[in-house]
């Protein structure tokens, strides 16, 4: 069975420390991420949340499989409040890669395998009619290029 993943990527034309800085800032996560902050210690790992900022309720949490400063941010995620069980089997992997290209620095979000967790179907569903990582992207962009502020 071939892998399912979602897959999204833009140019952005800022420096790529601004755009690592957004995303794992949490007061500019909250920016893009539908009002949550980011909140990790960054070790190896360690857990990763996303907290609302204004109800500090936990939307998604999950834990750090890969940080490579402005190249690579890679986290397990799983929605606490969904019906399927939290084990490690149900979890996706969200991953960021920044990439320098001549036309700006590409950011790409990738993620998956739906085909191994529970529901993975409608939870792929879910994430392609809510547009996959482009809306999110498409803020980080405005925000690293000052179009969006802090």
């Amino acid at each position: 069975m071939e892998k399912k993943y979602t897959h999204d990527e833009l140019i952005i034309k800022a420096p790529i420390d601004r755009i690592w800085d957004a995303l794992i800032n949490p007061e500019k996560t909250k920016l893009y991420m539908f009002g949550c902050e980011v909140i990790s210690d960054w070790s190896m790992g360690s857990e990763v949340l996303w907290k609302g900022a204004a109800d500090g309720v936990i939307y998604v949490k999950g834990s750090l499989v890969a940080l490579k400063p402005n190249k690579e941010f890679a986290f397990t995620i799983i929605d606490p409040q969904a019906s399927y069980e939290d084990i490690p089997e149900n979890y996706l992997t969200a991953t960021y890669t920044l990439e320098e290209t001549q036309d700006g620095i590409k950011l790409t979000a990738t993620q998956g395998d739906y085909n191994i967790v529970a529901d993975g179907q409608k939870r792929f569903e879910d994430t392609i009619k809510g547009g996959g990582w482009m809306p999110v992207l498409e803020a980080i962009k405005k925000l690293s290029e000052g179009s969006l502020e802090s």
